[in-house]
């Protein structure tokens, strides 16, 4: 059975491309203990959502991406909560952020951080970890905001969510292919 920690760390896997990488290493830089990260993997290979590939596991990017558009907000629903401190997602954070004009009347989404910088109604990410994780990788925070976008936006958002996401999943994969 597939944990939401698991999607993040498989998001972790997709912006890092080609790079090597460790369990040590995703540990550190997405707060994440080793041995959390060594059962998740073992469900990404069981779900198909990642693959072996020349000794490395990495992302299946078609089947993720099926998933991810079609799947995930069924799986890993939206949840939220009260207004709190945060670091915005969703349609109020990059890359969306800069093509949709919020309402003043409407507080945005943001993930509790008490490091937060914005006020905002909760919106509980994938892993608890996320705004730390986000902060140190800008693509990480990207895709995990459209990824926030598709289990939670209104129509007009989720596909401009899904359009994005299936650009940079098309470019990372086309990054991480086997080169022979």
């Amino acid at each position: 059975m597939l944990k939401s920690q698991d999607i993040f760390i498989l998001l972790k896997l997709v912006v890092m491309k080609s790079k090597t990488w460790s369990y040590p290493i995703l540990s550190v830089e997405l707060g994440i203990s080793p041995s959390q990260i060594h059962a998740a993997v073992k469900r990404m290979l069981a779900a198909k959502l990642a693959i072996r590939q020349n000794d490395k596991i990495v992302p299946h990017f078609s089947n993720l991406e099926e998933f991810l558009i079609h799947g995930l907000k069924y799986v890993f629903w939206a949840e939220q909560g009260e207004m709190t401190r945060g670091m915005p997602t969703a349609y109020a954070a990059p890359p969306l952020s800069e093509l949709l004009v919020s309402s003043a009347m409407e507080p945005p989404p943001v993930w509790p951080d008490p490091d937060g910088e914005v006020r905002g109604i909760a919106f509980r990410p994938l892993h608890k970890s996320a705004p730390q994780a986000a902060r140190a990788d800008k693509e990480f925070y990207q895709l995990l905001t459209l990824v926030d976008v598709i289990r939670s936006g209104r129509a007009r958002e989720r596909k401009m969510a899904i359009q994005k996401l299936s650009l940079r999943l098309g470019q990372y994969a086309s990054d991480n292919k086997p080169k022979y």
